[in-house]
């Protein structure tokens, strides 16, 4: 060709050759890498690296660690990768104490459980037992412990009905402060009135109340308390307004009159 380069086709063929052979060992160099790659996946599934190492499981109070794995169904030698993460908290969440159950995976081998609990708002005397409530009323007949509870008011004299349905639903109301304060709460009905409740507080004084206003009126505690001479203790009425009454001295006449209080 006139002013142009003639390259003949024995002079193309060694180039394409080179090409062709340059393609087929990338080609090679791609599937060995592949190969190798499933071979390295296969290899860790089947060897200890792929199962569960670490397990931290965090707001648990009512079940312990071990408890809460085996509720889980999760053990050392479970894969990591074999984790049913809804199962697991669907399992947990049937717990009566359970509000709320979530389980994570932590690469490489580590599972996060962190739950969250009902409070034990109260407890209920059956004869040398007591019941855990829960705060959202639920009764734990399968966790009676005869052990003295400390953390909660007790309660006393209920049966297992609407009085006791409406005690819970009150105490629910309550500030912690406030619910803290409470030693015990006897069910003491009269005849004036069916729902009457008297309560021995943790600062020495009595509270007589009634379920139908208790929670309105119980959560002004603090301010009724502060009103008070902190020596002095004695019963204070909220049925109708708020009234306190010294205690009568062994051997003395107690002629204090009631001493009417704001809240």
């Amino acid at each position: 060709m006139e002013n142009g380069n003639v390259v003949s086709i024995e002079d193309r063929i060694p180039k394409l050759k080179q090409q062709r052979r340059k393609k087929a060992n990338r080609r090679l160099i791609l599937l060995l890498l592949l190969f190798f790659i499933l071979i390295a996946f296969i290899l860790y599934f089947q060897s200890p690296l792929s199962h569960v190492q670490h397990v931290v499981i965090n707001g648990n109070t009512a079940h312990s660690d071990k408890e809460i794995m085996a509720i889980a169904e999760i053990k050392k030698d479970t894969n990591i990768w074999k984790v049913r993460h809804n199962e697991m908290e669907e399992k947990l969440s049937d717990l009566p104490e359970m509000k709320k159950a979530e389980v994570e995976t932590k690469l490489p081998s580590s599972i996060i459980i962190t739950v969250e609990e009902y409070n034990r708002i109260s407890y209920i005397s059956k004869g040398k037992y007591f019941l855990p409530v829960l705060e959202n009323g639920n009764i734990l007949h399968e966790k009676k412990t005869t052990d003295l509870p400390l953390n909660a008011p007790i309660l006393f004299s209920f049966s297992e009905d609407k009085a006791l349905k409406e005690m819970i639903f009150s105490l629910e109301k309550l500030p912690p402060e406030v619910l803290n304060s409470i030693s015990e709460i006897h069910y003491d009905p009269t005849e004036a009135d069916s729902f009457h409740i008297s309560l021995y507080m943790n600062d020495g004084n009595q509270v007589s109340a009634t379920i139908r206003t208790f929670a309105e009126k119980m959560s002004h505690y603090p301010s009724i308390i502060s009103q008070l001479d902190p020596s002095q203790k004695g019963v204070i009425n909220l049925e109708v307004g708020s009234y306190f009454k010294a205690y009568q001295l062994e051997g003395a006449e107690n002629d204090e009159p009631e001493k009417e209080l704001e809240g």
